[in-house]
């Protein structure tokens, strides 16, 4: 996503602020103080050493400056007093035909009142930046919640990736829902970048999170989400905004509690899961839907279809920002034949945690370290019921209990 010049200049004022309290520490201790002191002595003691024709105790005026941009504001002011004091006495110990005299004392006065005031301004903005980013921060743990280990009975493991450096958060999105008819999960891509996509990655997750909780047919979540997309554009287009037309790509599975190798599979235009074991890669195609928002180009939900999972295989579900990544030649991430070419050399890669790894820095790879669009890797599979994870939609062997 794109956000204004303020919103950016606040992230990279977060990021220096967090690499400056890194660098100006010591042992656990701030040292911020020590470059500005060590300019003073210097100074001091270079004036002592030169000869009368050619003083260097002017140059005194950059000691608060470069208190200013490391130190807070009291420590700034206490650097322009001392700097003041230090050059008026350094200045009285020469001969009063050698002295650098008034001017230069009210150049290093106003250098340090100065300096006084840019670290406020300093200070300010990365306060501000600070705040920002903790807004940036919820919002992103609005949209992509974050989802306890075995949520819904699930091993899971998902990275977020966007395309702009600055921002954390996008229009991709992912969750889990358990709930009385099994757990769900939902992957998709909102069109477009910006707090536009955002906005309709909010509204499409609080829909599903509530229709896949309480619908006991598939297809009624699939429907509630296209609603639920259409209904967004309306009231965007009421707003008089110009994002009237977007829509969203997603795939949604379900697993149902009374059959454990299965797994239903629904597309809105979406690449299909792929089901990842040691045995090698298959892909879980279903019924070619249209992306959300797009239902009146065909009526009708999408076909869902069901699919044997094997105990040891992980459902692999990514977004086009892994399959549209092209490498210096043009050519596209060839994601099946990577994870297959991996899985076939140590099938631990087909552990959640493992796969997604493999598969962001396969991606970040082959882009040569730049991303095109958003991106997002996403696995889950079923624990082992000895495993089972507590919460709706949770398992326990009999006897056991339930654990989050």
């Amino acid at each position: 996503m794109r956000d204004g010049p303020l919103v950016r200049r606040a992230r990279a004022g977060r990021r220096d602020v967090a690499r400056r309290q890194g660098l100006l520490r010591w042992r656990g201790r701030g040292v911020a103080w020590v470059p500005p002191l060590f300019l003073l002595v210097a100074i001091a003691v270079a004036d002592y050493h030169t000869i009368g024709e050619f003083r260097m105790i002017s140059w005194i005026v950059l000691v608060p400056g470069i208190a200013a941009a490391l130190c807070g504001v009291w420590g700034t002011a206490l650097f322009a007093v001392v700097s003041l004091v230090t050059y008026v006495v350094a200045d009285s110990a020469w001969p009063h035909e050698y002295r650098a005299g008034r001017g230069d004392f009210v150049l290093v006065a106003l250098g340090g009142i100065l300096a006084v005031l840019a670290c406020a301004i300093r200070v300010r903005d990365e306060r501000r930046a600070l705040h920002m980013g903790d807004v940036t921060d919820t919002i992103r743990r609005t949209v992509l919640r974050p989802l306890p280990p075995g949520w819904g009975g699930l091993d899971h493991a998902g990275v977020y990736l966007t395309a702009d450096a600055h921002a954390r958060v996008g229009g991709d999105f992912y969750d889990i829902q358990p709930g009385p008819h099994g757990t769900r999960v939902l992957v998709g891509d909102v069109q477009g970048k910006g707090l536009g996509a955002v906005e309709a990655a909010a509204a499409l997750l609080g829909t599903f999170r509530e229709a896949a909780y309480h619908e006991p047919d598939l297809a009624t979540v699939a429907e509630r989400l296209e609603t639920r997309m259409i209904r967004h554009r309306g009231h965007t287009v009421a707003l008089g905004r110009s994002d009237g037309d977007r829509f969203s790509t997603a795939v949604l599975l379900a697993f149902p509690d009374d059959e454990r190798q299965a797994v239903d599979v629904l597309l809105f235009g979406h690449e299909p899961p792929l089901a990842v074991g040691p045995g090698g890669v298959r892909t879980l195609p279903a019924g070619a839907g249209l992306p959300l928002g797009c239902r009146d180009l065909a009526p009708g939900p999408p076909e869902s279809r069901r699919w044997r999972v094997a105990g040891d295989e992980t459902l692999l579900l990514v977004t086009d920002g892994v399959t549209e990544t092209r490498d210096a030649a043009g050519a596209f991430y060839p994601l099946a034949d990577e994870v297959s070419r991996a899985v076939a050399e140590d099938p631990g890669i087909a552990e959640p945690a493992c796969l997604v790894a493999f598969v962001r820095d396969g991606t970040l790879r082959h882009g040569g370290g730049r991303l095109a669009d958003d991106t997002t890797v996403f696995a889950v599979r079923r624990r082992p019921v000895r495993h089972a994870a507590g919460g709706p939609g949770g398992e326990a062997p009999e006897g056991g209990r339930l654990r989050s």
